[in-house]
């Protein structure tokens, strides 16, 4: 059995960077195409979603984000694999999505997740407050641990790059009551935030993108999915920070922890 399957089809792109970075923290992991899970593919090269402890969806533009960013992707993934999927979530199993990974999982329904799997989307990830890509380091605060932060303290803050066009957090007319299910929850894991940890209020470019209440990253209420638009496979090395010159180029990224607090979660399970 490997730990973490890397699911993408055509146009993810952060395959690599994000199969480095299990590699790098201990944690099996090998890229598996939709089709391998589908039967889609040459019999010695299918796969079974139950052969692994997490799902890694990775960022990119599935399916050239045609409709809205994650849309087809997710219809795939619902069409032919929506039963497996919640049974592997209803399991206590992990799912990951960053950046075009989170866009999935919130198209899919896994996210916010209220109710286990939505029928239709409960929240979206929309275009941008600057309706520009944006591409630039920015800091996380930790707010609420899951089974994807217990290495990481409570207030934490991480430099994690993000690049995106379509990150804004929104429930639509729902904004005002689901956000307050999501802190009645503890289902906010990252926020946007300044330097020294100071909220971001919303404002550009501490937040990078317009998101409701500066999220930057949410669970399901059980805890065992999780979305975050910033990637920390893109700074598991001190070199890779933007700040890396006032600095000691040599040790661990920012991001480095997160996949270190998957792998100490999936060895306790073991």
């Amino acid at each position: 059995m490997m730990d973490a399957a890397i699911v993408l089809i055509e146009g993810t792109n952060c395959e690599d960077e994000s199969m480095l970075a299990f590699e790098k923290v201990g944690v099996d992991a090998e890229k598996v195409h939709l089709k391998q899970f589908t039967g889609d593919c040459a019999k010695d090269r299918s796969r079974r979603i139950s052969d692994y402890d997490i799902l890694f969806f990775p960022g990119g533009w599935s399916a050239g984000d045609y409709v809205r960013a994650g849309a087809i992707f997710a219809a795939r993934l619902k069409s032919k694999l929506g039963g497996e999927i919640s049974e592997f979530v209803s399991e206590g199993r992990l799912v990951c999505g960053v950046c075009n990974g989170f866009q999935i999982l919130t198209e899919l329904g896994l996210l916010p997740g209220f109710n286990g799997l939505s029928e239709v989307p409960e929240g979206v990830l929309t275009i941008n407050a600057s309706s520009r890509f944006q591409c630039r380091p920015v800091y996380l605060k930790h707010e609420s641990s899951c089974d994807f932060t217990g290495k990481i303290k409570k207030q934490q803050v991480l430099q994690i790059p993000v690049a995106h066009a379509e990150g804004r957090l929104s429930f639509g007319m729902k904004n005002k009551e689901d956000l307050k299910r999501l802190e009645d929850n503890d289902q906010i894991v990252f926020r946007y935030c300044m330097p020294d940890g100071k909220d971001a209020e919303g404002k550009f470019p501490w937040n990078p993108n317009g998101s409701i209440a500066d999220i930057a990253g949410i669970s399901n209420p059980e805890g065992n999915v999780l979305g975050m638009m910033p990637h920390p496979e893109r700074v598991m090395e001190k070199i890779q920070q933007a700040d890396w010159t006032r600095s000691s180029p040599k040790g661990p990224g920012d991001g480095r922890i997160f996949f270190e607090s998957i792998a100490e979660y999936l060895k306790k399970k073991k």
